[in-house]
């Protein structure tokens, strides 16, 4: 099999220009199909679930089930086409990674995963590069987790009567949920609540919603990822989570921070106080996808606790700022409120 990556041109941060309108770069964003609000509540964990039914089996809420034998369980999907054809094996490595991320937020544990890779001609020679490097990511991403790969770890989707369709990889992974207790969703909760970041940040806006879409540069490298760093972060959740210090807590997805922050406060209409990171880039801080970082809401009464056991953890946090009644403030300026952030407004 080829195991030649294909190259692009190189993308550097350094072609943007770092002083930019913030507000013109969120609600150009907002027209983005794949962050409109509409997508928003795409979420397993929505606001709507009631916990209290999960254990009766009547509950068929999407992505969370509860089993026959009783165990709550969650099912989620994700997809990648991005630089499959260039780097197959960190492409799904960080698939794989984004997935298993999400459940860890919310309190499940990664069980089993299956892909199929779609639109992969697995007689030409880029398909079999793509093939193996895919199988490859899933096998190491799935030994870093700790979580079962399905015993075909790879099935393929093939018509060339399709056209120009980018090979995609596509995962499903099941989760279990050993206390439904202990559940976290992802969603603003109460008024002062404290905000953190969990997870380091880059300069990095590679392969990202912003730089695709607003800037219309769709040849970039995949965005920083560092699994060994993904495993530590995930053994800090689940420690949270067991000590009942967080009130929320989310993955760092599409559309960066700050799209993340957005979709933590529409369910309730809560919104955010924040301060960027002034080692960062204000664009890349917001708006980058870079891997490894977590949102999570504390309790005023629990933040000394929080604080001290971070700490004590070695994982680089960020204090972000505060849940708002519902006005958006980024750096000491207003983006008017949550429940008005639409294309429209």
């Amino acid at each position: 099999m080829t195991e030649q990556k294909n190259e692009i041109q190189e993308f550097t941060i350094d072609q943007i220009l770092e002083e930019q309108d913030i507000q013109d770069i969120v609600f150009n964003l907002m027209a983005d199909p794949n962050l409109a609000p509409i997508n928003y509540f795409n979420d397993f964990t929505e606001e709507s679930i009631d916990l209290s039914e999960m254990s009766n089996g009547e509950n068929d809420e999407t992505g969370m089930f509860c089993s026959r034998n009783g165990q709550l369980m969650a099912l989620s999907t994700h997809a990648l086409h991005h630089h499959l054809e260039i780097d197959p094996q960190q492409a799904t490595e960080i698939l794989v990674s984004r997935a298993v991320r999400k459940m860890i937020c919310f309190g499940a544990v990664p069980e089993a995963v299956s892909s199929v890779l779609y639109h992969i001609n697995i007689a030409n020679p880029n398909g079999q590069f793509i093939a193996a490097g895919a199988k490859k990511g899933l096998e190491n991403a799935c030994k870093k987790f700790n979580i079962n790969l399905a015993e075909r770890k790879i099935r393929f989707d093939y018509f060339s009567a399709h056209g120009p369709v980018y090979p995609t990889i596509i995962i499903s992974i099941m989760a279990t949920i050993p206390d439904k207790d202990k559940l976290v969703t992802h969603s603003f909760k109460k008024k002062g609540n404290n905000i953190f970041m969990i997870g380091k940040s880059y300069d990095d806006i590679n392969s990202s919603e912003y730089l695709e879409f607003y800037h219309e540069i769709s040849e970039s490298s995949l965005p920083a990822c560092d699994i060994d760093l993904e495993v530590k972060l995930h053994g800090v959740m689940k420690k949270l989570i067991q000590s009942g210090l967080l009130s929320s807590a989310s993955p760092v997805g599409k559309g960066g921070l700050f799209f993340s922050l957005l979709r933590a406060g529409m369910p309730s209409g809560f919104g955010f106080d924040i301060t960027t990171d002034a080692e960062f880039r204000t664009d890349a801080f917001l708006f980058g996808e870079a891997m490894g970082r977590i949102i999570v809401g504390v309790d005023l009464k629990k933040v000394d606790e929080f604080v001290d056991l971070m700490s004590s953890l070695k994982v680089p946090f960020f204090a972000l700022g505060h849940v708002t009644k519902g006005e958006i403030r980024i750096d000491d300026d207003s983006f008017g409120f949550i429940d008005k952030m639409t294309t429209s407004s």
